[in-house]
Order: structure tokens, then C-alpha cells, then sequence
């Protein structure tokens, strides 16, 4: 198969269109979604710090206001009248009614001796001593223990505050109700996957956790501790095979506990997935537009490059037929010259046998009679083809003459049938009726003859090929009309019943080298030409046509 020579320009033009902008298109592609996905991820981490700055504060706040509890019973109470169990009952009730978070009420001397108690279990009596959260609020003052099950043997943690009161120390304690403080601290909600824990410093469990892992219970995964302080610690932790957790975690309770909270990453950066599958698919769509649209572009102008390329070998091929046409035409004007010698010379010569006609009948040499008539009608006849052959070759020359426009005083109704004559017999050829209809009266112009002529000679030559083509050789009219208006103009009308013009081709009949005839039928000049000669004549050319009944082309000159 032969190779287009245009498979290279395509290609060329093919990569670039797509190459050019996608080079930019994929830049400020990348650029947008990594400053979307940072910003994304920042607000994401910094939503979860605020989430964790949050429960911490309200878990601090919980804890403060039971130690504050603590603190106004041991500063309004003595320690005489607390361990009395109705008094010790009649202040459980009342802390009650404040709030629901304390599950029982304990008074502690300085020994260690659980010496009232007022709650669900058998504690009175019972030695604490040796017990790490005893010694530690006898040392601080204010203790909150980790969870741990003690003689109950049941996990849960406490609050002990401590007072100096006449030389010895005692106790009051509080447990705090494990299941409330359980769902307060696992109450958040961020996402599907989103939870919240307490570990204390052994990485044990302070509270349950929704995704698996009860109370004093060590997770499987093991994640570092936060610095010590106040800053809330991000990172995101993979254990194992298992999905990675985003997680943030900080110190509470004097760093004796860790708030946890954590989310499956996948769930976190939702909105990040969700941000970059849109920008996947807004890259689809555009880098499929630019390939559509480089195809698409790409293949007009190859198309208009044909076009062009074609336009210009016709335009070759006309120009070449057009100097071909004006190397015949200076050759006709050359040939009409050297035909006049010799008409010349036959026409004197004719002349002198009419003279020797003459005196051979004086002299009687010739008596009239068939024979001599005979002879005096072929004289004549020859000196009528010789006149036709005069005009045909003046006709020519004035055709063909070269030089610039010179304007002279015309009558139309002389000018007008001298052209027609030059088409008569063509026209006679093909079967087509001439009907020139011209007023009685002179109608005079300032014109140049030739172009006028070869004005005309365009106009009845396109209508002899339109009848030839819409008719063939039966029923062609072509119609010259001569008219005057009252603005002080002629009006010369050349109508047909040919073809015919289409709408479309209207507006384009007067561009040069526009043409329906086919390749070497036509140049596309002759009616670009005339419009512009009849323009330089100070008129101007008119059409009307009706597709399949005929075309009138009319020019109109100042009288």
C-alpha cells in the first residue's frame, strides 16, 4: 500500500498536540493533588488532635471534679464523724445526688484500717497497709489509682484524698463507677473505625476497647508512648499483616495514663481516596479530551493541507491552461492578421474579374444567358464569404488586443449583434435559439469595446454550456435584451433555460477560480474577470437563477 505523504506531518503534528498539553496539563495535575493531598492530610491530623485534645480535657475535668468531691467532704467532715455508718450513708446520699459516678464511700485511719464503709461490698475491717495506693496517697496526698481488683477481685480504679487531722492522718476513698467512665472515655465517634482508650504506663488497658481487648489486658500491637508534657503525639502504626491506624495519643492523669485514639488509615484519609479517585478520573476525562481533540484537530488540518495542496495543483493546472489560453489567443490575433493579407488579395483580385466581366460583355466576348449568370452568383458569393472572413478576423483582432483600457462613445444596438454573430453558428451547432431583442433607438455607452465584447462572449458561452447540459441539442434559448431606465442606465440581460444555479454557489460564482466544471472544462477566472471589468466600466453584473429552469446575469452601465 503506498505510504501518504502526509503520514509524517500527521504523526508530527499528532505528538505535539498531545505532548504540549499534557506536559503542563499533568504538571499542574501533580502539583494540585500533592498540595490538596497535604492539605487534606494536615486538616485530617490536626482534626485528630483536636478530637484528643478534647477528651483529654474532658476526662481531666471528670477526674477533677471527683477529687474536688473528695476534697469538700474531707474539709467539712472530721474524721469522728465519718466513720459513723449513718453519717458516712446520709453524705454517700447526698454525693449521689451531685453525681452518679462514685459506686461506694471509704474511710481509712492512718494504719491502714478500713474502719467505715459505706457500698456493696464486705470491706469493713479490711487492712490496706501494704496496698500501693494507700501508701501513695499517704505520701502525695491525692491518689487516682490504675485499675486493679483488689480484695473485690473485680477491676476498677479509685480516687483517695488524704487529711492531717490532729496528728494523724485518714483516709477517705471513693471507686468510681467503671462502666460510666468506660463509655465516657469510648464515646467518641470519628468515622466507622474511629476509637478511644486508656493505657496507663505498662501499656496495660484502662478501659475496654471497641475493636477487641478488655480491661487490664495488653493490646497486641505495641505503640510508642507519647514525650512526656502536654503535645499530643500523631503517627501512623502498622502491627503485623493488620490494616495501619492513624493515632493520636497524649498524657493525662500526671502522666499516668495515655489517652489513645486511633482510626484506620484507610477510613482517616477518606476523604483524601474519595479527593484523588475524582482527580483520576478529572485526568481520564482531560487526557482523553486532548487525545480527542488532537485526533480531531490533527485531521482537520491534514485535511486542509490536502485541500490547500489540491487547490494549488488546480490552481497550477489553470494558470498553465490560462497562459496557454492567452499564448492561443495571440496566436488567433496573429493568425487573423496573416488571414487578412491574402483576404486582401482575393477580394482585389475578385474585383478585377468583376472589371473583366464587365468589358468581356461589352466587347461581346460573353452573351448573357445561364452560364453567365451562373458565374455572376458565384462572384458574389465569393465576395460575401470573403466579408464574413473580414468581420470574423476583425473580430478576432479586436478580441486579442493588448494594452490598457480604452474607454470610447458605443452603441450597444450596433455592438451587441456583431457579438452575438460570433456565436451564431455554435449556437446553430447544438440546437440552441439566439433571440436578441433590442430597442429602436440608439443606446450609447462610454465603454471599452474589446472588454465589453469579451464580456459578453463569457456570458454567452456559459449559457450555451449550461442549456447543453441541463437540454442537449433540443429546446436550448438564449436571450439577449438591450433596455434603458430612468436613472440614466443600460441594462443588458443574458438569460438561459440551462441548469441552473444552486443557493450555495450563489455567493461564490464572482471568487476567482471557483468553478462546477470539471477539471480542464473550466479555470475559474471568467466570471471573476467580468465582474471586475464591468466594476472598472463604472457598472455593475447582477444574477438570478432557479436550479433546473435557468440564469439571467445582468449588467448594468451608466448610458
Amino acid at each position: 500500500m503506498e505510504k501518504s505523504p502526509y503520514t509524517g506531518v500527521r504523526r508530527f503534528v499528532l505528538i505535539n498536540m498531545i505532548l504540549v498539553p499534557f506536559i503542563p496539563f499533568l504538571l499542574a495535575l501533580g502539583i494540585g493533588n500533592h498540595s490538596f493531598s497535604r492539605s487534606i492530610e494536615n486538616s485530617t491530623i490536626a482534626s485528630m488532635k483536636r478530637i484528643a485534645g478534647d477528651h483529654r480535657q474532658m476526662i481531666e475535668s471528670f477526674l477533677l471534679e471527683r477529687q474536688n468531691d473528695l476534697e469538700l467532704i474531707i474539709n467539712t467532715s472530721s474524721f469522728t464523724e465519718l466513720v459513723r455508718p449513718e453519717r458516712l450513708s446520709s453524705i454517700f446520699l447526698q454525693l449521689q445526688r451531685i453525681t452518679s459516678a462514685f459506686v461506694d464511700l471509704g474511710i481509712f485511719d492512718d494504719t491502714g484500717v478500713h474502719v467505715a464503709y459505706h457500698g456493696p461490698y464486705d470491706l469493713s475491717g479490711k487492712l490496706y497497709r501494704d496496698t500501693p495506693w494507700f501508701q501513695q496517697t499517704l505520701k502525695n496526698g491525692i491518689y487516682i489509682s490504675d485499675v486493679f481488683l483488689g480484695y473485690r477481685n473485680i477491676p476498677h480504679f479509685i480516687i483517695a484524698v488524704a487529711k492531717k487531722e490532729n496528728e494523724r492522718t485518714w483516709i477517705i476513698r471513693a471507686t468510681v463507677d467503671s462502666q460510666r467512665f468506660d463509655n465516657m472515655v469510648r464515646q467518641i465517634r470519628i468515622g466507622k473505625t474511629g476509637e478511644a482508650y486508656l493505657l496507663n504506663r505498662s501499656g496495660v488497658l484502662q478501659t475496654d476497647r471497641r475493636s477487641g481487648g478488655n480491661l487490664m489486658e495488653s493490646p497486641r500491637e505495641k505503640i510508642p508512648l507519647p514525650r512526656n508534657g502536654r503535645e499530643i503525639h500523631t503517627f501512623i502504626h502498622r502491627e503485623g499483616r493488620e490494616e495501619p491506624f492513624l493515632y493520636a495519643t497524649t498524657w493525662l492523669k500526671d502522666q499516668n495514663w495515655v489517652l489513645v485514639i486511633r482510626q484506620e488509615k484507610t477510613d482517616a484519609f477518606m476523604a483524601l481516596r474519595e479527593a484523588r479517585m475524582s482527580i483520576l478520573f478529572i485526568s481520564l476525562v482531560g487526557g482523553g479530551c486532548i487525545v480527542a481533540a488532537a485526533f480531531t484537530l490533527t485531521g482537520a488540518i491534514v485535511r486542509k493541507m490536502e485541500k490547500t495542496d489540491a487547490e494549488k495543483a488546480l490552481l497550477s493546472q489553470q494558470l498553465i491552461g490560462a497562459s496557454r489560453l492567452a499564448e492561443l489567443g495571440e496566436m488567433a490575433a496573429g493568425f487573423a492578421h496573416e488571414i487578412n493579407n491574402p483576404l486582401q488579395i482575393i477580394s482585389t483580385e475578385l474585383s478585377l474579374i468583376r472589371v473583366l466581366q464587365s468589358e468581356m460583355i461589352e466587347s461581346g466576348q460573353l452573351t448573357p444567358g445561364e452560364p453567365h449568370e451562373q458565374v455572376t452568383d458565384s462572384i458574389d458569393q465569393i465576395k460575401l464569404q470573403i466579408d464574413r472572413c473580414s468581420r470574423i478576423t476583425a473580430s478576432i483582432l479586436k478580441f486579442g488586443r493588448q494594452g490598457e483600457s480604452r474607454s470610447e462613445n458605443l452603441d450597444l444596438t450596433v455592438v451587441i449583434p456583431e457579438i452575438i454573430q460570433m456565436v451564431q453558428k455554435k449556437a446553430e451547432v447544438h440546437g440552441v435559439r439566439m433571440e436578441c431583442r433590442l430597442p429602436d433607438t440608439p443606446v450609447r455607452v462610454t465603454a471599452d469595446a474589446s472588454r465589453l465584447q469579451q464580456v459578453l462572449l463569457n456570458l454567452l458561452n456559459n449559457a450555451l454550456d449550461a442549456i447543453i447540459e441541463q437540454r442537449g441539442s433540443t429546446g436550448g434559448i438564449i436571450g439577449l435584451d438591450l433596455s434603458t431606465g430612468e436613472n440614466g442606465t443600460a441594462t443588458i440581460d443574458v438569460s438561459d433555460n440551462g441548469t441552473g444555479i444552486t443557493p450555495e454557489n450563489m455567493e461564490k460564482i464572482f471568487a476567482p477560480f471557483f468553478t462546477t466544471k470539471p477539471v480542464g472544462k473550466g479555470t475559474g477566472l471568467g466570471l471573476s474577470v467580468c465582474f471586475g471589468i464591468v466594476q472598472q466600466m463604472g457598472g455593475k453584473m447582477e444574477v438570478t437563477s432557479t436550479v433546473g429552469k435557468g440564469t439571467t446575469f445582468s449588467i448594468v452601465l451608466p448610458a
